[in-house]
């Protein structure tokens, strides 16, 4: 059987490293993308969202992406991720933290406020969650 391997990169590490997969399921500005074996070459840009692979069991394991982008060639599937985390790294207290402040900054409406930022940081906390989530991870809590 044919497979991908996924390698997922942030600027300060590597996430996940050539790991054998049957599909990945990319976070998409426009959506989600779900790439197979003999996937055609392409590029494209991320958006935050959870990315999600199929490990040899069938199960679909997530990851937190904070953008970036992603480039198919061949059987490779390579990310390169503003930030990412696999499930068993995100601390659920420390992500629920960061959703309160978000949506706090948010409620205040101020005009010093970065009202764009703020929905940025929650997004990235509400990834985290979801990706905690599905995995069943309960740590911090």
């Amino acid at each position: 059987m044919a497979a991908l391997q996924l390698t997922v990169i942030t600027p300060e590490r590597t996430v996940l490293r050539q790991v054998e997969t049957g599909a990945v399921v990319l976070p998409v500005v426009d959506g989600s993308m779900g790439i197979l074996p003999r996937h055609a070459p392409m590029v494209a840009a991320l958006r935050i969202g959870v990315l999600k692979y199929r490990t040899a069991s069938g199960r679909y394991e997530p990851v937190a992406v904070a953008g970036g982008f992603a480039e198919v060639t061949g059987q490779k599937v390579t990310v390169l991720a503003e930030a990412a985390e696999q499930a068993d790294e995100i601390d659920v207290l420390r992500a629920k933290a960061a959703r309160e402040r978000a949506e706090a900054r948010l409620r205040q409406r101020g005009a010093d406020i970065d009202e764009a930022r703020a929905r940025a940081a929650l997004q990235r906390a509400l990834v985290r969650l979801r990706v905690a989530e599905e995995a069943g991870v309960r740590r911090g809590e």
